[in-house]
């Protein structure tokens, strides 16, 4: 069986204490912009009204953003990593997805 490899940056080390760390604090700001996003992108999925809607985008986009750069900087300090993805499993997701084209009514 092949071992999945890490994508990670070197980990800055935090002290371990009981109290909240500069870790604790971006993680939780990173988990309050995902929810965010996420409840402002039902708003502007259901939106009627164009200038409310321009407004919640601007304020989306921004809170996007934000999150962005929350992931990026836990990502650079070492606190964010992935599993590699083997090439193998990629090919076969790739080639189920491209069956169900095939399924579309419609062609680009």
């Amino acid at each position: 069986m092949q071992q999945q490899k890490k994508i990670q940056n070197p980990e800055t080390q935090i002290p371990k204490t009981p109290e909240m760390n500069d870790r604790d604090f971006i993680n939780d700001m990173l988990a309050t912009e995902k929810y965010m996003t996420a409840g402002y992108n039902v708003f502007l999925d259901e939106a009627s009204h164009e200038s409310l809607y321009q407004s919640m985008l601007q304020i989306f986009t921004e809170t996007q953003n934000c999150q962005r750069e929350l992931f990026n900087l836990m990502f650079k300090k070492g606190w964010y990593s992935f599993d590699a993805a083997d090439p193998q499993s990629l090919q076969q997701d790739y080639q189920q997805f491209q069956g169900y084209q095939n399924q579309f009514p419609y062609t680009h």
